[in-house]
Parts: C-alpha cells; structure tokens; sequence
C-alpha cells in the first residue's frame, strides 16, 4: 500500500519560485508542501544573479540583513567588451529600491536561506528525495501528485498543485499543458576557471573572434560560460580539449595560463538554452509558475528573478483563498494574466539579443563594436534604462500579506 498524507498546497520544485512560493505560503498561515527530487540544493551551473527586484522582495518580507550577510558579490553597474572596446552598458544606481546592485552568490545558498527561515513555520514541509511521477485526478481536476522517494512511493494530497520544476518540467507534461516554442540560435558551455585578485573585471563578458564569453565572478573562480551556435558542441568536441582552451585564452588572453585547468570534457556542461511559453498555465487544481510556466534564457540573468515575481504574485493572490479552501479556476487564470505581460516582454527582448549574438558567430576575426552601441551609450540616460528593465524587470511584485 502506497504511503499518503495530506496538505492545502503541494509546490513541486524546490528552485526559486518554489522555496519563495513556500516560504510566503507558510508566513500567511496555509499549510504547504515543497517537493524537491534531489537531496541537496548544491547543484552549480544554475543562475547566481540575485537582482534588486528580488531583494526588494527579501527586504519586504524582513530577511534582507540576514540575506545580505551571505557570501557574494555586488555589482552596481555592468558593463563588457567588444574586441578592444570597454563599456559599461548598465546603470543600477537610480533605482527605486533599498539595494542598487545585482548580487551574485551561488543559488544553493539563496534556496537555503529561504529554506531555513521556511522550517520555523509549522505549517511549512520540505521533502527532499520527492520526486513527482504523476498527478492524481479526481472528478477532472488535480487533486494531488504520486512521487518516488528512497522509502518508496508516497502519494500527497493537495486542494492546489503547483508546479515550480523548471523547463522540464514534468507537472506541466503530466498535465497535458501545450507549450510554444521559440527557436533559440545558442547554447551556452558552463565551466570553472580560476579567479586572480588582479583580473580585470569583466561582469558581463567578452566578445571578439565570432565567441561570446560570460566571467561570473565567484571570489576564487569564475563560473564561465561560453556562448555556441546551438547544437555545435559536438564539432567543438571534435576539434579537441587543446583547441577549446585556446579559444578562451583568445578571447580573453589574461585566462591563458588557467585555461589547461580544463582536463576533461565532464568538467564542461552543456546548458541547451530554450526559450518557451505555456499557452495556458493552469487546469482545475493546478497552476504552473516559473520556468515550468516559460522557460527564460540565460541572457540578462533575468531568469530568477521573474520566477520569484510569480511566486509572490501568487502567494498575494492566492493565500486568502487557500486558507479558506475556496481556489477556482478564476483565481488561477487571474495570475495567468498578471505574469504574462512581463513573460511576453523578457522574452521579446531575449529573442533579440540571441539573434545579434548569432550575428556575432558569423565574424571570426577581430571583433569592433558597431557604430551602434558607440551612439546608444551617448544618448542620456540610456544606461539608467537598462539598469531598470534588468534590475527590476516588467510589472515588478510586491509582498501584500
């Protein structure tokens, strides 16, 4: 017999809008359940950009003094560069928030944090080891999930479903739930390299020889992503470890003498980099947010900081109706049109940037910044633009409970 225990909100996922989701959840006094499928949350690779929205949010909610005294790095502005020229192209200083700056820590340490301030709610559970197989259904609607643990299946009851596990989601899969497509030119190559206190400091990237590099600062290592041509990993591989170091070393050449750092392929991950949408993100007894409601690029860092946007759209729309045991479809539908403006116009932009970075794949030699860029970084106010649309996103949320 399959082990069974009940709750008001099932959240699958552990990621950000699954801990923030859970986190408020519990803080309104509903009694919720995070499911997460690993063991830990010390998974690298994943997006470490902690933006002012986001922390706006943790200051709302009366966490930021503690957040803040975790290990990170603050960046006030962003800038690149482009063959020989240097800019910065992001301006966070005029923002209408406590903390100007994008925060970069590792994510397992803000999924964590979140965590650990969860567990003094009584009414708060994190399962970890939960992985969901399948959705239980009931008269047509959601009525729980059935998940693999090491102790074996356990089926947990839920009047609300929420699915928070990502762009592979397989709440929305199970739910039958249509997703739209966007094609994407790129692919990214996570991988570590180490850091030197006298490194220049390059927090968006560096572009030259038709090859895209992104430095994340890390204090002692940077987390390193290489932009490719979507499905080219494998001619990259052809071509030789030897031959891939010698790339990043050309585009960056103060790396060189780090680069033999890279032994083995398993030291280099492949990040397929999609860019998708639900057409509708909710059933009777489900609702999906996050990546498992659209799926974000890496470009921006953006991605986190939109899936905590739903989470607390959520929590503020759905708390009171949860305690009362009342949530319908209309509540449902009621975030779906909230979060989906925001949705349409990261992803628009994302849609644009990937095709330049296509462009740039087509120029091997010495790369010049375009004429361009050089007029756009004059114009008044252009980076304090910017800075707005990365920093605080579309329709940013605030705490209501």
């Amino acid at each position: 017999m399959i082990a069974s225990f009940e709750t008001t909100c099932c959240i699958v996922g552990g990621g950000p809008a699954g801990m923030m989701l859970g986190y408020m959840l519990a803080r309104a006094g509903v009694p919720v359940t995070v499911l997460e499928k690993h063991k830990d949350f010390n998974r690298d690779f994943r997006g470490d950009t902690v933006h002012p929205s986001t922390m706006e949010v943790i200051y709302q909610l009366g966490l930021l003094e503690e957040f803040l005294k975790l290990p990170h790095q603050e960046l006030a502005s962003i800038g690149g560069k482009i063959g020989d020229f240097a800019f910065r192209a992001v301006d966070f200083s005029h923002l209408p928030v406590r903390n100007r700056f994008v925060a970069l820590m590792p994510q397992w340490d803000l999924l964590n944090f979140v965590a650990g301030r969860a567990r003094v709610f009584p009414n708060f559970r994190l399962c970890m080891e939960h992985e969901v197989t399948r959705l239980l259904e009931e008269q047509g609607k959601i009525a729980g999930v059935e998940a693999r643990t090491p102790e074996g299946n356990v089926e947990i009851r839920a009047k609300l479903v929420i699915g928070c596990d990502g762009r592979h989601s397989t709440t929305r899969q199970a739910a039958g739930l249509e997703v739209q497509e966007f094609g994407v030119p790129i692919d990214v190559l996570w991988f570590r390299l180490q850091r030197n206190r006298n490194d220049p400091e390059q927090s968006l990237g560096n572009i030259n020889y038709g090859k895209i590099l992104i430095l994340i600062n890390r204090g002692d290592y940077y987390q390193a992503g290489l932009i490719i041509a979507k499905g080219s990993f494998e001619r990259i591989q052809g071509r030789g470890l030897d031959a891939f170091q010698r790339d990043i070393a050309e585009i960056a050449p103060y790396l060189k003498d780090r680069v033999p750092g890279l032994q083995v392929w398993d030291q280099i991950k492949l990040l397929s980099v999609q860019i998708n949408r639900l057409r509708r993100w909710h059933r009777p007894g489900l609702l999906c947010i996050g990546d498992a409601a659209h799926a974000m690029s890496p470009a921006g860092g953006v991605g986190i900081n939109l899936a905590v946007q739903d989470a607390v759209a959520t929590a503020n729309l759905l708390a009171g109706p949860l305690r009362e045991g009342n949530v319908t479809e209309a509540h449902l539908a009621q975030i779906e049109r909230r979060r989906t403006f925001p949705t349409h116009v990261i992803q628009a932009l994302q849609v644009r940037a990937h095709n330049g970075m296509a462009k740039i794949f087509a120029n091997p030699g010495p790369a010049k910044a375009p004429w361009q860029l050089k007029l756009a970084l004059r114009v008044p106010g252009i980076r304090r633009l910017v800075g707005r649309i990365l920093g605080m996103g579309v329709r940013p949320e605030s705490v209501r409970l």
